[in-house]
């Protein structure tokens, strides 16, 4: 089962511990995430249900692609890790 981790600058604003979930896309890791943590969804997606612009996900160390629809694969042994992006100059 793919594990959730949020990072703890993330967790500073809601409670969103780790989690397993039964999942093939992030779309369907976040959705069961958010069921349970509901206020976590917010900060993570847009009213579009597309990841905010401050928002990355990382699946096995690599950005995912699709960050409107959230259809990139997991494996059982994936790690997601949601975190803010960091930006400015």
């Amino acid at each position: 089962m793919p594990l959730v981790i949020f990072t703890p600058a993330l967790q500073r604003h809601v409670a969103c511990p780790e989690s397993r979930v039964l999942a093939s896309t992030v779309r369907e890791a976040m959705d069961q995430v958010f069921s349970a943590l509901p206020k976590a969804r917010g900060y993570i997606l847009d009213d579009a249900g597309a990841l905010r612009h401050h928002v990355v996900i990382f699946v096995d160390g690599v950005a995912i692609a699709d960050r409107r629809g959230l259809t990139d694969p997991v494996k059982d042994t994936s790690e997601i890790y949601v975190m803010q992006a960091l930006s400015g100059g």
